[in-house]
């Protein structure tokens, strides 16, 4: 099993590496049948993110951000790649003022998902943000992002009237809301 504390992708098969950038490797790693057969998969090794659900007075910090691979500007909860050795909980803290410019007195673990498994180890490890603090946003040079807090209930409607695009952002809030600790 998983702990929220956990932050290696997993390891299965033998293989070679394709492909190596910044962020990811691209492996094509072979997997043997349980009836003997082998087969090849590529697969995108990433080294995991966080996403952080910030709650400050009767909202949720939220991010629009512009994705490249998207074609534009998507509104977002903080999140960030990890950088190992980095646990998840500090990369949570470090994205969120990043981001926001928000620092957190508590961040606390709530889900772990993967975010495409069928080729890719992403694991995104979910956090809630409370009791939070403005200081300044230190975003990456190549970084392009707004902040804007949305009242709970409206962002609850943004997760389905398709204000919301992005996967992750909809997959934790969707389960934030669905627990008794959906409150401001």
């Amino acid at each position: 099993m998983t702990h929220l504390h956990e932050h290696r992708p997993p390891r299965a098969g033998t293989g070679e590496t394709l492909l190596s950038t910044k962020i990811f490797d691209v492996e094509r790693r072979t997997y043997a049948l349980r009836d003997g057969r082998t087969i090849q998969r590529d697969v995108v090794v990433h080294p995991g993110a966080v996403v952080i659900i910030p709650v400050i007075d009767d909202g949720i910090v939220m991010v629009h951000n512009f994705r490249i691979a998207a074609g534009g500007e998507l509104l977002e909860l903080p999140a960030g790649t990890l950088a190992p050795p980095e646990p998840p909980i500090q990369a949570a803290a470090r994205e969120l003022e990043e981001e926001t410019g928000y620092v957190a007195a508590t961040i606390e673990p709530f889900i772990q998902f993967y975010a495409s498994p069928g080729f890719c180890t992403e694991l995104m490890h979910i956090f809630v943000a409370r009791d939070m603090e403005l200081r300044r946003q230190r975003l990456e040079a190549d970084e392009q992002i707004r902040v804007e807090i949305l009242p709970v209930e409206r962002a609850r409607r943004a997760v389905v009237d398709g204000t919301i695009r992005d996967a992750k952002s909809i997959a934790a809030l969707a389960a934030w809301f669905l627990t008794s600790d959906a409150r401001p």
